[in-house]
């Protein structure tokens, strides 16, 4: 018996209303000016609270306008109603056609996530959660009776099988119901797909443990708002990379040399560095301020260390750099976590406009890694992998009405 299962009621893009997903913004005056730019984008709707004129409304009390205008997209046929669906999924790269992602469109069931190895289920959830921002989508999904974005699932289990039969289901599909091209310039591609095809497609993509590779949020709201299936897309090991997720430091509690000096007094070697910022190698960060940037090699997690995940970078920063050196909390709001659509340009370029204090650049883990961490049933480092391509908000929505 599958987990995954069509979307007994989808509402698919007619065009104009894809859009990134809510949390893949640095700022949130980007979202701001992307629905000022194209209002039917569904992030108008997934943040009613960044339009440009409700900016400063609180998320709840901006709730009545996401309900209203997805009423409107689906009165004014922004959006087609299909009916016990799944959605085929390929994302092309520019200009790098045999590197295209698959994946499809489907609903997943809930009580199968697991965040423990004693907790029974196929769909493993791997990092912490912001709550704040899991209350934002549980009020959404009430207040509009969709989802409009999905959960990136990877499927561990049957991976190399699904990803030829995706392959060759798209290339049979003909037309795509819907394109849309986003902002590095990949074009996602969506096609219904309904029957026993259907049916056997959703039973190979539930084949074996699928890691919440993005989205996370979004699966716990689903738990914590009682949905018995949630949106998801399920993708492949070959679909996907992992860039690189930073930090940055809105306000240091410390200048850059008593921050070095706590560092090294703590047993990190650090050394000046003598060309810019940028991505570094693993084991190894980098921290950019407006009087120092320096390499530092943090401590070892130590012999209390209880996993491999202790020593992973991202828990090393979050240990020893912002706990013990800067006496931050990682949910701290000074820290503003930057995922790898940002070059690491833009981190030092916020530092030298002075908004922000301090860059940390990470080097990225690796998707076997994450795998690996993953099916031992162990717990990522918060906001520590930024897969890429990501699934595209507004394309294919869940009409919870008819779950």
């Amino acid at each position: 018996m599958t987990v995954v299962h069509p979307i007994a009621r989808a509402w698919i893009s007619t065009g104009g209303t894809g859009a990134r997903n809510y949390d893949e913004f640095a700022d949130d005056a980007e979202i701001t000016e992307i629905i000022e730019a194209n209002p039917e984008s569904a992030l108008a709707i997934e943040m009613p609270h960044r339009a440009p004129e409700s900016v400063g409304t609180s998320f709840l009390d901006a709730l009545p306008d996401a309900v209203a205008r997805l009423r409107r997209q689906r009165e004014d046929g922004s959006y087609a109603a299909a009916e016990q669906v799944v959605a085929l999924y390929r994302i092309g790269e520019p200009d790098r056609p045999e590197e295209a992602a698959y994946g499809i469109f489907a609903m997943v069931d809930t009580d199968q996530i697991s965040t423990s190895a004693d907790e029974p289920g196929l769909v493993i959830r791997n990092e912490d959660v912001f709550i704040e921002k899991v209350r934002e989508r549980v009020a959404l999904a009430d207040a509009t009776q969709h989802l409009l974005s999905p959960v990136l699932l990877l499927q561990t289990g049957s991976g190399d099988e699904l990803h030829e039969a995706l392959r060759a289901a798209v290339d049979a599909a003909g037309t795509p119901a819907v394109t849309d091209i986003d902002h590095v310039g990949r074009t996602h591609a969506v096609w219904p797909l309904r029957g026993d095809a259907a049916r056997d497609i959703a039973a190979l993509a539930g084949a074996g443990e699928l890691v919440v590779a993005d989205g996370n949020h979004r699966s716990l709201a689903a738990q914590t708002g009682g949905l018995r299936r949630f949106l998801a897309v399920v993708t492949t090991p070959r679909s996907v990379q992992i860039q690189p997720y930073h930090r940055l430091v809105t306000e240091s509690t410390v200048g850059p040399d008593e921050l070095v000096e706590r560092l090294v007094a703590a047993g990190a070697v650090v050394t000046d560095l003598d060309a810019p910022a940028g991505i570094p190698p693993q084991g190894t960060i980098h921290v950019y301020g407006r009087q120092r940037a320096f390499a530092v090699r943090l401590p070892a997690a130590g012999a209390g260390a209880e996993s491999i995940v202790d020593g992973m970078d991202h828990a090393a920063v979050e240990r020893s750099l912002l706990r013990d050196a800067l006496g931050l909390d990682p949910g701290d709001k000074r820290i503003v976590y930057v995922g790898g659509d940002y070059p690491p340009q833009w981190l030092t370029g916020e530092v030298d406009a002075g908004r922000s204090d301090l860059a940390i650049l990470i080097a990225p883990v690796t998707v076997d890694e994450f795998v690996a961490v993953n099916l031992a049933r162990l717990k990522m480092p918060r906001k520590s992998t930024w897969f890429t391509p990501k699934a595209r908000g507004g394309l294919v929505l869940a009409d919870l009405s008819a779950e």
